[in-house]
């Protein structure tokens, strides 16, 4: 039913009542509002990818079985996200006694205040009205969250200005969830929450009542819930405990992209592009690879799968990259920006930053880890466009398709791929390269010069992920060799006296 925005002139009770409002709990609010938008075909989530058939109809099931929630899963899978998103399901504007703290329904009053007005006043009782943004609180659970902060505390000096016994209502200072009377209330990573807090959560759940400091107060809140919680939290910090587990309706489990595809939706839409990053190319291989990164970081021996790999990794990895290229071009001038394959490695310090080492990891070295995740998305990546090199070295006849090429990096030749390398040095560097241009067409016909070059340099990747050349990490960028004269490199070589001796 479309709003009427006659009814926000409505601002005394006799008003409101006279229009015919009828009090509804935020919980029927938001399933009548889902039923109209279920019946409409409406999108209820929208933003929300690859949870289509998952998580978003367990959540619709949820709310309309009027349920709280608990939303389980690692981090990075749009968990408070989706939470967020339920105001879209609450009425565009609710009315309010005003000057109430909490919220105070006109015809269902809750506290002091708005009872006391309202027998005041009567029909000349002042109400405001609540827009549905305002109707979203959020807390992040840490150990030091107190009571008070959530529940509230008796405020002393209110207790002397009004000389009110502490028993009173009136000298209380209210906490966040009081506040949330007829909002959405979430509370992140609930297992970080102490125990003695949680107890005080299943209370209100189930009963409606507040303690503070030892006296009890009847307060029927009316609120909807949503927890999150990671599973890694329930044996490294904390747990949820079981009354309150037990009086959480619904939990729901999330999942990370099931495709590159969704990841990818994913990516584009959160990643925020800058305007002078809006003309730089970026091919679809390029793309993938991004994603890819994150898959093989959730398959890692050297990361912690507990922990997880957050969608905000590949986000980070793609603006670093559109980075990478945008600085590049700013060096030198160059108006017309494509991406390159190597600009993959300008993201390693985004995949730093959010990934968790295992112990193996961290021997190893998060810049070596990225790096070894680079390199194997590059191998997958690259058998989705060329021959699989290691089927070809098995074969004892046909032509081999990278001969060519490793043929003449064998003949002692090397090539520099540095970041800042201008567009005209970089094409001479890879048509220099014998066998490259003809592999590329080989298998790719009719592409624009811009995509064979990428091309080319994607081949060279790959043909170094599956060790048919050396790829070398310089500071200033890559460098390409025969993979035997790598190995000999007396620079490279770290013999000891007896190996050294037994060498020469």
């Amino acid at each position: 039913m479309p709003f009427d925005k006659n009814i926000l002139k409505i601002k005394t009770l006799g008003e409101l009542k006279a229009s015919g409002y009828r009090p509804k709990s935020i919980k029927q609010e938001l399933r009548d509002n889902l039923v109209e938008k279920l019946k409409n075909k409406e999108s209820v989530f929208p933003g929300i990818w690859g949870y289509e058939d998952t998580v978003i109809p367990d959540v619709e099931k949820a709310i309309l079985s009027m349920h709280h929630i608990n939303l389980l899963g690692l981090r990075g899978q749009a968990k408070t996200r989706i939470a967020r998103l339920m105001v879209n399901l609450l009425d565009e504007y609710v009315p309010i006694v005003d000057g109430s703290e909490l919220n105070d329904d006109p015809l269902e009053p809750l506290s002091r205040f708005a009872k006391d007005l309202i027998v005041e006043h009567g029909d000349a009782t002042p109400i405001a009205w609540l827009a549905r943004e305002e109707r979203y609180n959020e807390k992040l659970a840490t150990p030091d969250v107190s009571i008070a902060d959530l529940i509230g505390d008796v405020d002393p000096i209110k207790a002397a200005t009004l000389r009110l016994p502490y028993s009173d209502e009136r000298v209380i200072h209210f906490g966040m969830i009081p506040r949330s009377h007829r909002c959405i209330f979430v509370i992140n990573e609930l297992p970080d929450l102490q125990a003695r807090i949680q107890v005080s959560l299943f209370n209100i759940l189930q009963e409606g009542d507040i303690q503070i400091r030892g006296f009890k107060l009847r307060m029927p809140l009316d609120i909807q819930f949503v927890f999150t919680a990671n599973p890694e939290d329930y044996t490294n910090r904390g747990s949820i405990v079981t009354p309150l587990k037990d009086r959480i309706d619904s939990q729901i489990v999330t999942h990370y992209p099931k495709s590159i595809e969704i990841g990818r939706k994913i990516t584009e839409q959160e990643a925020i592009i800058k305007d002078g990053q809006k003309k730089i190319v970026v091919n679809d291989i390029l793309k993938d690879l991004v994603e890819q990164i994150a898959v093989e970081a959730r398959q890692s021996e050297y990361v912690d799968a507990k922990s997880g790999v957050s969608a905000r990794m590949t986000i980070s990895a793609y603006e670093n990259l559109l980075s990478s290229a945008e600085r590049r071009s700013l060096i030198n001038s160059e108006k017309n920006v494509n991406a390159r394959v190597s600009d993959i490695y300008g993201a390693i310090a985004a995949i730093n930053g959010k990934i968790e080492l295992v112990y193996e990891g961290e021997v190893e070295g998060p810049v070596y880890v990225a790096q070894s995740l680079i390199g194997k998305a590059m191998r997958t990546e690259f058998l989705k466009y060329f021959p699989n090199p290691e089927a070809v070295k098995k074969k004892k006849s046909g032509k081999n398709p990278f001969q060519q090429v490793s043929n003449w990096f064998g003949e002692g030749n090397v090539i520099d791929f540095t970041n800042d390398l201008t567009d005209r040095e970089y094409r001479a560097r890879l048509k220099t390269i014998e066998g490259l241009e003809e592999l590329v067409e080989g298998y790719h016909e009719r592409l624009g010069e811009d995509d064979k070059l990428f091309m080319m340099e994607f081949a060279l990747h790959g043909l170094a992920e599956y060790s048919l050349i050396s790829k070398q990490n310089l500071d200033t960028g890559l460098q390409f060799k025969d993979l035997l004269d790598s190995m000999f490199d007396p620079n490279k070589m770290n013999f000891g006296d007896d190996e050294e001796d037994d060498f020469r």
